[in-house]
């Protein structure tokens, strides 16, 4: 749900949504006029597995996963990362925008959910694709760097994990990805709470984590080492293409 106050019914019936948009009629249209009707069928199977869930409200939108398999593909990615993955639904949007020889590897703290969407993404054909790590994401990327052969490989990482640690990810994965390469770091909206005021009624975890995604605007913003683009799609997802 988007609604930031305790007691406010949310505005959209979509479960797991995550749109800004203030009109559920029109996410509702964006929806139904332009996503479910090509939707893969594996990812509509995923993403009404996930609804079943007592987390989805953690899943990507289907409307965000859209925008992540189309953008894949005209950057021609094929060493990608993922770094939160939840039940997969954004894991199997990159898979199936990858070549079949794409690698992803894909972290996360819980196993358990990665499995409940396991299945289908095994049923769709790329989960042959898929380097998946369970723990958490931060040694491996220090291990990697530390090994030296990683630097500038990635073509594009996905962020969608803890928004605490989201600048200690910047640090490193600003030496993973390869000039020209992409970063995601989704949620960056958080909620519109990015604009509330001080006194707003927010949800607690809404309120704990509002302030780290501020902090990582306000760094992606003067970052040198990156173009950066902000969209409200989803949650809100800002793009950091590495110039140097």
């Amino acid at each position: 749900m988007t609604s930031t106050g305790e007691n406010q019914p949310a505005r959209h019936q979509e479960v797991g949504h995550k749109s800004l948009l203030q009109s559920d009629a029109l996410y509702q249209y964006i929806l139904e006029t332009s996503v479910y009707p090509r939707e893969p069928e594996s990812m509509k199977e995923l993403r009404e597995v996930t609804a079943k869930h007592p987390w989805n409200l953690m899943t990507t939108s289907a409307d965000e996963g859209q925008f992540l398999n189309m953008l894949l593909k005209l950057i021609n990615a094929k060493n990608t990362m993922e770094i939160g993955v939840y039940t997969g639904y954004s894991l199997l949007a990159t898979a199936l925008a990858l070549p079949d020889d794409g690698k992803i590897l894909a972290m996360d703290i819980n196993r358990e959910n990665y499995e409940l969407g396991l299945p289908i993404i095994e049923k769709a054909g790329v989960a042959h694709k898929i380097d998946f790590k369970e723990g958490p994401a931060l040694p491996v990327l220090d291990q990697m760097i530390e090994d030296g052969k990683y630097h500038g490989t990635f073509d594009f990482i996905f962020v969608d994990a803890d928004k605490d640690n989201y600048l200690n990810y910047h640090k490193r994965l600003i030496d993973l990805v390869k000039i020209g390469g992409l970063i995601g770091y989704d949620n960056t909206l958080w909620n519109g709470s990015v604009v509330a005021p001080p006194d707003a009624p927010l949800r607690k975890y809404v309120r704990y984590y509002r302030d780290f995604v501020l902090e990582l605007n306000k760094a992606l913003a003067v970052d040198p080492k990156i173009e950066i683009c902000q969209l409200p799609v989803g949650d809100g997802i800002t793009l950091c293409r590495r110039i140097s």
